[in-house]
């Protein structure tokens, strides 16, 4: 067991039975009182954020989360096939927990995989990735100018908005923790 002097950012504690993950944390002493512990955290497989306050000396359960760096694969029904980089383990990843990230994976594709007791907890991925656009509508005569946006379907086949500019075949940066267009990506 540890106590509150354990919290640090980035520490995954289990309460409850869930595992949650903190964000900030601030030591306060009072003039008058005990001192306390407060933080934000996350939880691990909702992502819902809640302010927790702990009174200083407290025992908290602190569990270990091992980031490591995996090959995406391929798709086997509604899970995805991820290959560990270090000793090429094959590892299937059920699509509840991959989440949206799904959105933009493309095979070969490095990204990190957190994993407590050799259970995968979620999926992360680069803040943004290089995805071709296979279908948009085309753009006329006059649409050059700025502001306006049109649908564009990706290769992994989500859909983002972009610049009425754009065609199928361009290569487009995407924020992916948003799924904004960020850019054109010139060879």
């Amino acid at each position: 067991m540890a106590s509150t002097a354990d919290i640090k950012n980035g520490v995954v504690l289990k309460i409850d039975g869930q595992l949650w993950t903190v964000i900030e944390f601030q030591h306060v002493k009072p003039g008058k009182g005990g001192a306390f512990v407060r933080t934000k955290m996350k939880n691990v497989m909702t992502g819902k954020v809640v302010d927790k306050t702990y009174n200083a000396g407290a025992k908290i359960e602190t569990e270990n989360v091992d980031r490591r760096d995996f090959t995406y694969l391929y798709a086997d029904g509604d899970s995805f096939v991820f290959m560990d980089a270090t000793d090429y383990d094959q590892v299937s990843i059920p699509a509840a927990i991959v989440g949206d990230a799904a959105n933009f994976l493309l095979e070969n594709q490095a990204v990190t995989v957190a994993l407590n007791n050799g259970n995968p907890l979620y999926v992360e991925l680069p803040a943004s990735v290089v995805l071709e656009i296979t279908y948009t509508e085309p753009g006329l005569q006059g649409d050059r100018s700025t502001g306006g946006t049109k649908p564009a379907t990706v290769e992994t086949g989500y859909e983002i908005q972009v610049p009425l500019f754009l065609e199928a075949g361009t290569k487009v940066k995407v924020d992916t923790r948003t799924g904004d267009y960020l850019g054109r990506v010139n060879d």
